[in-house]
């Protein structure tokens, strides 16, 4: 297996470093959003991004398109929308008899999809095999997306007429939830001075896309213990009923829960808490990697149910006492 070096590491945190710096000119404050989108590039996954408007959620994907240099492509979801407008089609060209192939705006590096729960699912749906396998079948013939590929959706919480919920399926395909809040008033104070012009300012290209490949080298050459794959499994099945109906732990947290993660919860948390520790400028990942991640990756991933609703409680609520529940290895 290669190892990471010095100089490896360095570089890439470098390269962080600077992506954040590039991008804090346009986007004011909102640093776990930040460290969560350069998290998802790096670990090569697609981010769902959730607020309320008007908190910078396409500014900051534009942002990170300019930062990076990748191709960008926006598709605004509407109730209207059908999947070959996500995908592409075949156009039927008169004048030769024959069928071409008209790529949809999924043909990118970084896409946008903006409000993507105003779509109905079979327009949902059309995103799954590109997410999934990176590939998108248009008639008979399969293609092959741009690498890196890369989604960024966003949707409001507050706003539920005309809107679709994501199924499950879907969800599970997002390797982090990032949730935007409101800024502090210091940091509207920034905001409105700036009289809605933020996406003026110039920004450099520091995270290209020959960057972004070394980060993603130097990720799988991280190393991790056997106790903390173990302490990553204990997480994602304390999440299961008969995991915690066996350590005595349904009434403070499982009565909350209708499904468990899926393994690739698991697979996930692994690849984040890998980056995260490029993130501190370490070769090998810790139980506080893990932690700092355990959130973003798993809240859009359980499922719960009325009772939780009922109760007030939330998934990061749950998250946390779990984290808490874990012997730290």
């Amino acid at each position: 297996m290669k190892v990471v070096t010095k100089a490896e590491l360095d570089e890439c945190f470098d390269y962080i470093n600077k992506c954040r710096a590039e991008v804090a000119k346009r986007v004011v404050g909102q640093k776990d959003v930040v460290d969560g989108i350069i998290t998802a590039l790096i670990a090569g996954g697609h981010v769902l991004l959730e607020g309320v408007p008007g908190l910078a959620k396409t500014l900051a994907v534009k942002t990170f398109a300019d930062v990076s240099g990748l191709e960008y492509k926006r598709i605004q979801f509407t109730p209207d929308l059908l999947p070959a407008d996500v995908s592409g089609t075949l156009i039927y060209e008169q004048g030769t008899g024959k069928f071409s192939v008209r790529k949809g705006p999924v043909f990118s590096n970084l896409v946008l999809a903006d409000e993507i729960n105003r779509a109905p699912a079979k327009v949902q749906s059309a995103l799954l095999e590109a997410m999934a396998e990176h590939q998108v079948t248009i008639g008979e013939t399969t293609y092959k997306l741009n690498e890196p590929f890369f989604v960024l959706a966003t949707q409001n919480p507050i706003e539920q007429e005309g809107t679709y919920s994501l199924p499950e399926a879907e969800l599970d395909r997002f390797l982090l939830k990032l949730l935007i809040s409101y800024p502090t008033p210091e940091e509207e104070i920034s905001i409105i001075k700036s009289e809605g012009r933020a996406d003026e300012i110039p920004v450099n290209k520091v995270f290209s896309a020959a960057a972004l490949q070394k980060c993603r080298d130097a990720v799988d050459a991280v190393t991790v213990a056997d106790k903390m794959l173990a302490y990553i499994v204990s997480i994602v099945n304390f999440t299961r009923a008969d995991v915690a109906l066996k350590m005595n732990r349904r009434n403070d947290i499982q009565r909350y829960i209708s499904f468990g993660v899926s393994p690739r919860a698991g697979i996930a948390l692994l690849r984040c808490a890998k980056v995260h520790a490029l993130f501190e400028n370490r070769s090998f990942v810790l139980a506080e990697d893990v932690q700092a991640v355990a959130k973003p990756v798993l809240r859009h991933r359980l499922v719960l149910n009325y009772e939780a609703a009922a109760d007030n409680i939330s998934a990061d609520s749950l998250i946390s006492k779990i984290i808490d529940l874990m012997p730290v290895p």
